[in-house]
């Protein structure tokens, strides 16, 4: 599994993890998601988390938890489809995203869209 990670902050634009989830597209719209937090800084993660256990949660269901804004500080989400992990979206202390991903269109797809990333 390959990655790249890139600020969190673009000017005064913060990237959240809804932006990501739908920069993901098709890609991601069949995956389960485990969230995990070091910091609760919301509700929304403590229902994230609960939802999180078992089988995780779809795509639809994660995105309607992270909107609208919602700055996380350290977080993991992991998404999953028949039990591999797909990629992997980690928010280290609200300033940085690493995104690793078996795809590699995903990360070029996000290379594209937020400048400065570099590989892992």
């Amino acid at each position: 599994m390959k990655g790249i990670t890139f600020p969190a902050w673009h000017g005064k634009h913060y990237v959240t993890l809804a932006e990501l989830l739908v920069r993901l597209g098709s890609f991601g719209l069949d995956l389960k998601w485990r969230v995990e937090f070091d910091e609760f800084v919301d509700p929304r993660c403590v229902e994230m988390q609960k939802r999180s256990a078992d089988a995780g949660m779809d795509t639809l269901t994660l995105l309607s938890l992270t909107t609208p804004f919602l700055q996380l500080i350290d977080a993991e989400a992991c998404g999953s489809a028949e039990g591999r992990v797909m990629v992997v979206l980690t928010e280290v202390d609200s300033s940085l995203w690493a995104v690793r991903a078996v795809d590699e269109r995903v990360l070029s797809e996000l290379r594209r869209h937020y400048l400065g990333a570099t590989d892992l």
